[in-house]
């Protein structure tokens, strides 16, 4: 009976949804910026959830986290596979940790093989929970797909062939439907307020988690803060954008001249 209700507050959302509350924060960010993350923490601190979901971390790193694990920045980073796992260093996250020492985390990373899987089979197929639920089983409007496809392009430096674009949007989706699984787990499991760290590309309202979690939960409360460089407005809706200086990255382009 316990994994029976528990599986259907994963596919209905919460029972009850606090008059006027938000359940979910959803925090954006541009990976490789300190001001970002710096924003993301201090927020982290004002919310006090009860659980963090972060797009940088698998769901099995995550649910193997000690109390000792958490304690220390050199152990968490270890526990979490940090330096083999591609994403900006460690230090710029660990104060978002720290600023809810109590919160359960949650992984919400797309494994390497599982992508892999998702550009051979599609992403309904290797997802962990319900695909039709998280909207996976439908094919996206022609517009969106077209537009999805050209920022895939445009993020790869316009290197990458056509055909692969497809397969990358459906990697894309499959990120979004894992956050919004994540989340909704994180809010059925503690009560929330959960908050998500995440990239702005994953945070817009319009085709993101936020859009896939209403989908799937539309009674769920959702927050969206999206986060700008030097005056640009990330693409997608946001609640609140907040700007910060763009962070000083080589050109990751050069490469492909």
């Amino acid at each position: 009976m316990r994994s029976l209700i528990y599986i259907l507050l994963l596919t209905i959302a919460p029972v009850a949804v606090r008059a006027g509350a938000i359940d979910v924060f959803v925090l954006g960010e541009v990976h490789d910026n300190p001001a970002h993350h710096a924003e993301q923490a201090r927020r982290v601190g004002e919310i006090a959830p009860a659980a963090l979901v972060f797009e940088m971390v698998t769901a099995a790193r995550a649910e193997a986290l000690t109390p000792a694990d958490r304690a220390d920045a050199a152990r968490l980073e270890a526990a979490l596979g940090w330096s083999d796992s591609g994403w900006p260093a460690f230090d710029l996250y660990f104060p978002i940790f720290a600023a809810a020492p109590e919160a359960r985390i949650y992984g919400a990373e797309v494994r390497r093989d599982v992508a892999r899987r998702a550009m051979e089979e599609g992403a309904a197929a290797v997802f962990a929970g319900d695909a039709a639920l998280y909207g996976l089983t439908e094919a996206l409007p022609p517009e969106q797909q077209d537009q999805r496809e050209a920022l895939q392009m445009a993020a790869h430096c316009d290197a990458l062939p056509h055909e692969m674009l497809p397969l990358m949007v459906e990697v894309q989706r499959l990120r979004d439907a894992t956050l919004a699984l994540m989340t909704a787990r994180a809010l059925a499991e503690t009560g929330g307020p959960v908050a998500v760290i995440t990239g702005n590309g994953h945070a817009r309202r319009d085709w993101g988690l936020p859009a896939v979690l209403g989908h799937a939960a539309p009674e769920v409360q959702v927050f969206v803060l999206g986060q700008g460089e030097d005056g640009s407005t990330p693409e997608g809706g946001f609640d609140e954008v907040v700007q910060a200086p763009a962070a000083e990255r080589d050109d990751p382009c050069a490469a492909f001249r």
